[in-house]
This record gives C-alpha cells, structure tokens and sequence, in this order.
C-alpha cells in the first residue's frame, strides 16, 4: 500500500541530495555558470530562509513545519490512498513530502538550504531554488487543483 510512495519520497530525496552534493563540490568554488546566456546559470547560494530568501534566519522553525507538514501530509495520505479520485491528491503529497524532507535534511546537517537553478526573464532574476523547491511546488498546485476539481475536494 505505501511501498511505492515511500520509493518516490525516497528517489526524490537521492536526487536532491545528489545535485546538492554537486552544487557544493563543484560549484560552491567557482559560484556561478552561465549555461543559456541571459536566461538560465547554475549558481550556488546558501538560503538561510524559506522560498526565495524570505524568512532568514528561521533554521529550526523550518525544520518544525517540516516535521508538522509531513506528518499532516501522511495522516491525510492514509485516508485518501485507497479512493481512485483521490490519485492526484496522493501524487501532490508525496511531491510535497519528498521535497520538505529534502531541504529539512540540509536545514538539519548544513544549517541552510544549497539552491543552484537560476533563471532570467527579460531582465527579472527569479530567486534561485533547487530541485526540491520544484517537487514541492508542483505538489502544492497538484493538492489544491486536486482539492478545488475533484470529488474529494467538494
């Protein structure tokens, strides 16, 4: 019943841990690569805070709602799982449980979070994430297109 959900929350914390690894060894020396001129580098930054730099400072209030979101993520995912409207629902909260534990695990061992991926468009700099930013991102609008368009969520 959870087997394959722990195996996704699983490979998404290998692969975010991989590519921070990286980040650190090969970029934290040289800071930035340019990789699409005037649009995408990958840039090594230290986020102490939440999403985009908000928040600094706040390493283990972080590491709590981490701990409270994945724990409320998983109730809420025993009681959903068997119900067959319920599959975007089950998607979004894995998305969301691997990428919170991802960036946890850095807040937990490195007091900060390595974000890498930086995009430009027309002159704005998005603030710089990194892979479990996009998993939880994506699992955010998974729940609530879930919550607002299917059976469960009326």
């Amino acid at each position: 019943m959870f087997l394959l959900p722990i195996l996704i929350i699983l490979a998404i914390i290998i692969v975010d841990q991989i590519t921070k690894y990286m980040t650190v060894s090969m970029l934290m020396p040289i800071n930035s690569v340019e990789i699409i001129k005037n649009f995408f580098s990958l840039t090594y930054v230290e986020n102490r805070g939440a999403a985009f730099g908000t928040m600094m400072g706040g390493r283990w209030f972080f590491v709590a709602l981490t701990v409270i979101v994945v724990v409320a993520g998983g109730i809420y995912y025993s009681k959903i799982y068997n119900k067959n409207e319920s599959k975007i629902a089950s998607l979004a909260l894995v998305l969301v449980a691997g990428g919170a534990i991802g960036n946890c695990i850095d807040r937990l061992f490195r007091g900060y979070v390595v974000d890498m991926l930086s995009f430009n468009f027309f002159g704005y700099s998005f603030p710089v994430f990194n892979f479990a930013d996009i998993c939880v991102v994506i699992g955010a609008v998974l729940l609530v297109v879930s919550l607002c368009f299917t059976k469960e969520g009326k």
